[in-house]
């Protein structure tokens, strides 16, 4: 258990050493860094917004009806003041 310690500070530690010698190596990590953080937020977003996803039509459902009935009401009280 302890060698795979070993293992990976070994390998972080020729990473660090690449990334602080050439700076073309410090801009790819940089930007793959990037790369990563904006695909994480596009699959998020997919999966929390995507229609398909039996949740979240449940919720597009749920907001649909309180706003059918909000509107339901305030037609009833239109229609009652006139």
């Amino acid at each position: 258990m302890m060698e795979t310690y070993y293992i990976w500070l070994f390998l972080f530690a020729i990473a660090a050493y690449f990334i602080l010698t050439d700076n073309s190596v410090a801009q790819s990590v940089y930007y793959v860094s990037k790369l990563l953080k904006f695909q994480y937020g596009k699959t998020k977003w997919w999966l929390l917004n995507n229609p398909r996803n039996p949740i979240v039509k449940y919720f597009m459902w749920r907001r649909a009806m309180k706003l059918a009935k909000e509107l339901e009401k305030e037609l009833k009280q239109k229609n009652n003041v006139n």
